[in-house]
């Protein structure tokens, strides 16, 4: 038979976890190469709930499970040397850990990558180690253009808006990727598993005001508690202050759909504890001018669903934030950006860069990709 190698972290193992191993093991003998307690900790900002070696004799118990061998590296791609080890034919991944860095090291070992669809065994709901530890269906946000524009710093040389998306948290998104999952976090800690009921943007000053208490030195901007507490499309504008001064929101189910069916996610990996995008800022009147001139027509694009104009002012937006903040990008994030330029209108980095998840706007369907879907208002 031939041997299959996964790799994760597999905390709190549950069904979701099985149906992939077991679809896995449907190739050849099965190994695993299990991320280490610390490994954990640098991807996720936090350490596993089992320790590795509780997660190892679980994983072994397994009938599909040949073997479960705790990797060494660090990172994504901490299973380099387990490779070596294993030397295995077949490489599969489910689509949320799937990640160019991977695709690409598999395929110059000259080993079968294969990527599954996170489909649940029978009647089972979707299962994550995220929805396991907080039981929560708080959604997470995307800024589609003009982020940074929440911070006076740099909309009190400019104003323009910020355009975000509310989204279901249908697959267990990174932490440190962008995605508001600090604020999201915070969120979870002020109301357990659902938003409660009332106006959503006094719900979203209360959770602004949580995450930001007084003496915080550096604010989390308020586009990430609007972002999550509003439902559907939103265009925040924002004049040198905190909060917006004036919020334009767009539940159109044609507008809604029309975003979901040409977005796609690809997975970079959470960014490095280390990272701080603020070095090597440089702020200057016609950046900031930029930026808001390429959300402003972004948000006017996705309005008059202009697929084109949506891909290309969302780029024109993140090609304005790199001049402000150059740290955002780096060689090894345009190499993969080159691999999908040419199937795309658009692209740009989740938040604030650094890793996290390459946004594509893309009139064709991008293989392997995440999906999104967007919180409709409640009626």
């Amino acid at each position: 038979m031939k041997k299959v190698f996964v790799s994760g972290c597999f905390d709190m193992l549950h069904s979701g976890h099985i149906a992939f191993l077991t679809e896995a093991a449907k190739y050849g003998k099965l190994f695993v190469g299990l991320g280490a307690d610390q490994t954990v900790f640098e991807l996720k900002g936090r350490y596993p709930v089992n320790n590795q070696n509780e997660r190892k004799y679980m994983l072994e118990a397994l009938k599909c499970v040949e073997a479960c061998i705790i990797n060494k590296g660090s990172g994504i791609i901490d299973f380099s040397e387990t490779i070596e080890v294993v030397k295995p034919d077949i490489f599969v991944v489910n689509e949320d850990g799937n990640t160019p860095d991977k695709e690409t090291f598999i395929n110059k070992k000259g080993i079968q990558y294969i990527v599954l669809n996170r489909i649940p065994h029978a009647d089972l709901p979707v299962r994550s180690t995220t929805a396991l530890r907080s039981t929560s269906n708080i959604p997470y946000r995307i800024d589609i253009a003009g982020g940074w524009l929440d911070q006076p710093f740099i909309s009190s040389i400019c104003p323009g808006p910020v355009v975000t998306i509310s989204i279901e948290p249908t697959i267990e998104f990174n932490e440190r990727s962008g995605m508001a999952s600090s604020t999201r976090l915070k969120a979870i800690e002020l109301w357990n598993s659902d938003l409660p009921l009332g106006n959503p943007e006094k719900l979203a000053k209360i959770l602004f005001t949580f995450e930001n208490p007084p003496g915080t030195k550096v604010y989390s901007g308020s586009q990430d508690a609007l972002g999550i507490v509003l439902p559907g499309l939103n265009r925040l504008q924002y004049d040198g202050n905190y909060w917006p001064s004036s919020i334009s929101s767009v539940n159109n189910e044609d507008i809604l759909e029309k975003i979901e069916n040409h977005i796609y996610l690809v997975n970079l990996g959470p960014r490095c504890m280390s990272y701080d995008v603020l070095e090597e800022t440089k702020i200057n009147e016609q950046s900031v001018k930029e930026l808001a001139y390429a959300s402003e027509n972004c948000w006017k694009a996705v309005i008059n669903k202009d697929l084109k104009n949506f891909g290309l002012y969302l780029k024109k937006s993140f090609e304005a934030q790199i001049k402000i903040f150059p740290k955002m990008f780096n060689n090894h994030i345009k190499k993969i950006i080159d691999r999908y330029k040419n199937s795309a209108y658009g692209w740009k980095l989740s938040g604030a860069g650094g890793g996290g998840y390459l946004i594509l706007v893309s009139k064709s369907d991008i293989p392997h990709a995440i999906r999104i879907k967007i919180r409709r208002k409640d009626i």
